[in-house]
């Protein structure tokens, strides 16, 4: 038993080594040949983990051959169109201007029902206001709504809009992020200052801290009736990140 438990946990980590070192985008939005290549990972994974008269070395030498054969198509894909399109395919535009394509519906195995139903979960209710909707080659939908439904946005209204980047996070449950600090070219007597003058004595009070660009310092503290402050803690010309 304890054999087979120390062989399950090698090619578990050993399996997760590869996936991580062929990238994130292998895990999130997976190509069709990168859907085979998981497949086949898992596969060779679970043969040697289940007879243990199988050596580890025929489960984890295919694991790096694949990862390698992954390797050379990442880096064919990169240079050459030809193989990109070949490997991955090419988008489907399911409808344009307005009008669903009923062939390249079928031409994608997609029904209308499916159509429908990725246009909900896009947060459009209504088809009629769908300008444009995409079938990526990894298998997502991208929903454009027409330009008449579509949110209004500052550029439409001539509004100028300010720098607007990633908040850092400061005191992550009590804990003082001190390489986010660094980032934001901070000190950690300047923070624990503006901590204590809104109420909290100490980093360990704090549930979570975070500066937005805009010099808005956003903090709550821990308890069942947490303490919430959002105070200016810096002038916007003041942000480094």
């Amino acid at each position: 038993m304890l054999t087979v438990l120390l062989r399950a946990t090698v090619l578990f980590f050993f399996a997760v080594l590869v996936m991580r070192v062929m990238g994130k985008r292998q895990i999130g939005q997976l190509q069709p040949y990168e859907l085979v290549i998981a497949i086949m990972i898992a596969d060779l994974a679970a043969t040697p983990m289940g007879d243990i008269g199988v050596p580890l070395l025929y489960g984890i030498m295919p694991m790096l051959m694949l990862m390698l054969l992954h390797s050379v198509l990442s880096l064919l894909s990169l240079k050459s169109q030809a193989v990109r399109a070949l490997l991955n395919g090419k988008p489907s535009v399911l409808v344009r201007r307005g009008i669903i394509q009923r062939k390249e519906l079928c031409r994608s195995c997609y029904d209308l029902n499916d159509l429908l139903e990725e246009i909900r979960a896009s947060g459009v209710m209504n088809p009629a206001e769908v300008g444009t909707m995409i079938l990526e080659t990894s298998g997502k939908v991208s929903v454009f709504p027409k330009a008449a439904y579509r949110a209004v946005t500052p550029e439409d209204l001539k509004l100028q809009t300010g720098y607007e980047g990633i908040p850092l996070t400061l005191v992550l449950d009590g804990r003082l992020e001190r390489q986010n600090l660094a980032a934001g070219g901070l000190e950690e007597k300047w923070l624990l200052q503006k901590l204590k003058a809104l109420g909290f004595a100490a980093f360990e009070e704090v549930l979570l801290a975070s500066l937005d660009t805009d010099g808005m310092l956003f903090v709550q503290g821990k308890g069942e009736k947490p303490k919430l402050v959002i105070a200016r803690a810096l002038a916007p010309k003041e942000v480094v990140w």
